[in-house]
């Protein structure tokens, strides 16, 4: 079941963290860099995050999140993560498609990932999203900016 979750109660925050650490670590060996900001968030620092997040539970058990931020123009999808011990189990394409349909409401939704992070971004392409630029924010560090585009039916 995916469900918006209450991230500033503590035993959530402190789900969410439980996660998002390992699930974080994975990726910064994958890209090779250890700067990931999310890696020093803290209990704190989720309970007093301005995103929505989006949880998947297993039962009653957190074992992935999308976290967005959502103004009258655009989604930004700032967090997307799932579990390691739950991963390769479409968890993340449930969320990403949760948020596309029930969320979006046709709004543009953006989202920045490592450049080197070739699984994400062949997920994020499989949801329709087209890379629009790649941004250097550290010194030989670079994100991809992803942008969803709606596939026509017509």
């Amino acid at each position: 079941m995916i469900q918006l979750v209450n991230h500033k109660d503590e035993m959530v925050a402190e789900s969410i963290l439980s996660i998002q650490l390992p699930a974080y670590k994975v990726e910064a060996d994958l890209i090779g860099f250890d700067g990931i900001p999310q890696l020093l968030d803290t209990v704190e620092d989720i309970k007093n995050s301005k995103e929505l997040f989006l949880g998947k539970l297993d039962g009653s058990k957190l074992v992935g999140f999308l976290s967005y931020e959502d103004t009258e123009e655009l989604i930004d999808i700032c967090r997307l993560v799932v579990d390691p011990n739950h991963f390769r189990k479409g968890i993340a394409s449930e969320l990403i498609d949760y948020l596309l349909s029930i969320k979006a409401n046709g709004k543009k939704v953006v989202v920045s990932t490592g450049a080197k992070n070739v699984p994400a971004i062949t997920l994020y392409e499989r949801h329709n999203f087209k890379k629009i630029a790649i941004i250097e924010v550290e010194p030989n560090f670079f994100i991809a900016q992803l942008t969803y585009e709606r596939k026509n039916i017509y």
